[in-house]
């Protein structure tokens, strides 16, 4: 599997982004998980999410097969923190085009990418209602500390978090 990473930008990858989310919303309601909604996301959040945190493509074969955006602080979640974690969202892959392993190998530039910025933890959420979704952070090194309970009103998840971290190599 050869896949490369670029970062995203305005032009054609912001339609590209948008149809990769539709995507993976899609197979999550075909297969009974209540996370993302096919029309949810649109050019403008991945463009906003471009001006403060980055949005990384994953290639293969020219195709894009994947993405996911690193943020560098995350209140609604986590709270105030200091500058010491990245924080991955919207890991998502072309299900139809990815090779396998799309997914760890996003995870891994995503840790490098924070290790490189001499941040020690690599920080994510999902959906607690998922528990396929947290065995593959776990077994990609992730370990859960803590719940983060649906609120409504507060400008985060619209449902209940489990928060991971996972310590970084420098």
């Amino acid at each position: 599997m050869e896949l490369t990473f670029r970062l995203a930008d305005d032009g054609a990858d912001l339609p590209a982004l948008v149809a990769l989310y539709d995507a993976a919303a899609r197979w999550m309601q075909k297969n009974g998980i209540a996370q993302w909604k096919p029309g949810e996301k649109n050019a403008d959040h991945f463009r906003r999410r471009r001006s403060d945190g980055e949005v990384w493509l994953a290639e293969s074969a020219e195709h894009l097969v994947g993405a996911f955006e690193l943020w560098w602080q995350d209140e609604p979640a986590w709270g105030p923190q200091p500058p010491e974690a990245g924080y991955v969202h919207r890991l998502m892959v072309d299900r139809d085009r990815a090779p396998a392993g799309t997914g760890r190998a996003m995870l891994a530039h995503a840790e490098r990418r924070i290790a490189e910025a001499g941040r020690p933890w690599s920080r994510l959420d999902c959906v607690s209602s998922n528990p396929r979704l947290r065995t593959y952070y776990e077994a990609a090194g992730y370990t859960v500390v803590g719940e983060q309970p649906f609120k409504e009103g507060t400008g985060g998840s619209k449902y209940a978090v489990t928060l991971f971290e996972k310590r970084l190599d420098r």
